[in-house]
């Protein structure tokens, strides 16, 4: 077998990932901009502002991630349909993934203006966590409608190639969200001292700006797709069956993955405020050093399901593991980037030097499972699930998460009594066995699946 047979040769098709990546992946590193001067500007305000904030934010990014299953459930639809030129087929199930969230965003509205306590109480047994990641969450209100339309339609718009408003949008919400985090968290200008509602609020302002630029730009000025308000209120049932069969189980997938990561949080929130506090700081290292495997793995989605819409099977294939090299690489990289960066970064907060000694194990435990969760990423949010393999993927989620991970983490922590660092470990040891296996399962070839056009 020569090189071409399992990795791509063509350099448009690495001109083609890029295209989709690093739009995708600079559009991340200002959404974690964001979180990282939350974190930093709470910081300052102490170890309970920041564990507030933190664990109140767990139940905003559960709500996230299911709107990020809407949408790249449609995506998986909509990059098909784009590339077999289908454009009724897309708009249809642009309407049903548009409904599905505004019905999700209401129920989580729901549940954290009634119950914001008691939401919080899942995740600490502090009181003054509690009451401040309370307050968080009731300033938050708006995010679910605004932040979950704007994701779902940022995930959609990506799947056909536009990618300039939202990374366009996404720069300038992030110096409105810390131009309007200094004003409110400190009371300049002649603002009121607000703290942690001053973070949320600041939050709230961007979110509302990055729902009217992304929304309004999809449904008044785009003409790629031509999508408007009275699609919207069309038939969509053509298409339904063919989305809840694709799409629902990316849903399932990453609401439970998001339910597994609300579970690891309750686990850590009940190792102490200090556990929380370094958790939270390593996330955003975390999440830095792998922003372009994210932008990748994203790509993957897109540039699989184009290709497989062309009717291209044998070079989906080849990309396939074209992609899973990638992965490899980035991996790699990201250890190296964490090992470099942890000492200054943990440095830089007002914190315990009992946090800091949790912080420094949390970084090292990371360095070693972000080459796994890397190659996984690559495949199960990006070459396998842009083939439709989305029940696959699911049972993956479900069963090493839940079965492994949890009960494995939750005696580490709370049982054993094991140190940071084993118990990272035993809560992200899903992310090394998804890994060995999603590899299999590229090699069978199983993971291409059929997709039908609209009904009606």
């Amino acid at each position: 077998m020569k090189l071409h047979d399992y990795l791509e040769t063509d350099l448009n098709f690495y001109k083609k990932v890029a295209s989709v990546a690093i739009p995708v992946t600079a559009q991340n590193l200002i959404t974690i901009g964001v979180n990282m001067m939350d974190t930093i500007m709470l910081g300052s305000l102490g170890e309970i502002a920041l564990s507030a904030s933190s664990l109140a934010n767990q139940f905003i990014s559960l709500f996230q991630i299911f709107c990020m299953g809407l949408g790249m459930g449609a995506s998986v639809l909509t990059s098909r349909y784009f590339g077999a030129k289908d454009n009724r087929s897309l708009k249809m199930v642009i309407t049903v993934a548009w409904r599905f969230c505004l019905g999700l965003a209401v129920l989580f509205t729901v549940a954290a203006a009634l119950a914001p306590e008691t939401i919080l109480r899942l995740y600490s047994n502090e009181a003054d966590v509690i009451a401040n990641g309370a307050i968080y969450l009731r300033w938050s209100l708006p995010t679910f409608v605004m932040g979950g339309m704007a994701l779902v339609t940022t995930n959609i718009m990506r799947s056909i190639n536009l990618t300039k408003v939202p990374l366009v949008t996404s720069v300038m919400a992030f110096f409105i969200n810390v131009g309007a985090n200094w004003i409110f968290i400190y009371g300049k200008l002649g603002a009121p001292v607000m703290g942690v509602a001053g973070a949320a609020l600041g939050t709230v302002i961007a979110r509302v700006f990055e729902f009217s630029c992304i929304c309004g730009y999809f449904v008044f000025v785009d003409k790629t797709i031509r999508y408007r308000l009275r699609d919207f209120f069309g038939r969509c049932r053509g298409v339904l069956g063919e989305y809840i069969k694709t799409s629902l189980p990316v849903l399932i997938s990453d609401g439970l993955l998001g339910l597994g990561n609300n579970a690891v949080a309750m686990v850590i929130g009940r190792m102490g405020a200090q556990f929380v506090s370094a958790n939270a700081i390593t996330t955003v290292v975390q999440q830095t050093s792998t922003v372009f495997v994210q932008g990748v793995s994203f790509s993957a989605t897109i540039i699989t399901g184009q290709t497989l819409g062309q009717g291209r099977i044998r070079d989906a294939e080849r990309q396939g593991y074209t992609f899973f090299a990638l992965g490899t690489a980035l991996g790699l990289v990201a250890c190296s980037i964490i090992m470099l960066i942890k000492t200054p970064v943990i440095n830089a907060y007002n914190i315990t030097p009992e946090t800091t000694a949790i912080a420094h194990q949390l970084m090292n435990a990371i360095g070693l499972i972000i080459v796994f969760q890397a190659m996984n990423s690559i495949l199960t949010k990006g070459v396998l699930r842009g083939g439709g393999d989305t029940r696959f993927l699911m049972v993956a989620d479900i069963l090493f998460l839940w079965v492994v991970s949890i009960p494995l983490g939750a005696c580490a922590g709370l049982v054993w009594g094991l140190q940071p660092f084993w118990v990272y470990g035993a809560l992200k040891a899903d992310q090394v066995i998804k890994a060995i296996w999603c590899v299999f399962r590229l090699r069978s070839g199983k993971w291409i699946k059929k997709i039908e056009g609209a009904k009606e």
